[in-house]
């Protein structure tokens, strides 16, 4: 496949692609006698791997040194192994702080949900609340 095809099969740029290979986060593309990329399915698959990889956190130079480790062959299983497990842990502390905030905001959401319902805010967590004479207090959440 040429550049400009692996381009459109994977919505990104052309520019991206080359640089993906320039910094080392794929190995080497295939190319033809002339000196032009010609992806195979093998240099799909780490296209893919990178692509995956960066949606997901991974860091350029953990990415590239992922690429190093597996270019170096079996003997590296261990530290690939282990720069997984690394990344791993980043994605679930990433993780952790988006359902933190999703919590956060469905709160906000069902209180608003609530006050176009009843046209009063309220930021107490029961749907029942005893009405008082003093005002509301400031918005919280």
């Amino acid at each position: 496949m040429t550049i400009r095809e692996v381009s459109e099969k994977y919505e990104i740029s052309q520019d991206t692609l080359r640089y993906y290979e320039r910094v080392g986060m794929i190995p080497p593309v295939t190319r033809t006698e002339g000196g032009i990329r010609d992806y195979q399915e093998s240099d799909l698959v780490w296209v893919e791997l990178a692509m995956c990889m960066r949606s997901a956190g991974l860091t350029v130079d953990a990415m590239i040194q992922y690429v190093r480790l597996s270019q170096a062959g079996d003997s590296t299983f261990a530290e690939r192994c282990t720069l997984l497990q690394e990344q791993r842990e980043q994605l679930l502390k990433q993780r952790a702080r988006i359902d933190a905030a999703l919590e956060r905001l469905n709160y906000k959401i069902s209180r608003y949900e609530a006050a176009v319902k009843s046209g009063k805010l309220s930021w107490e967590k029961s749907e029942e609340r005893m009405e008082t004479n003093r005002p509301s207090a400031p918005e919280r959440g």
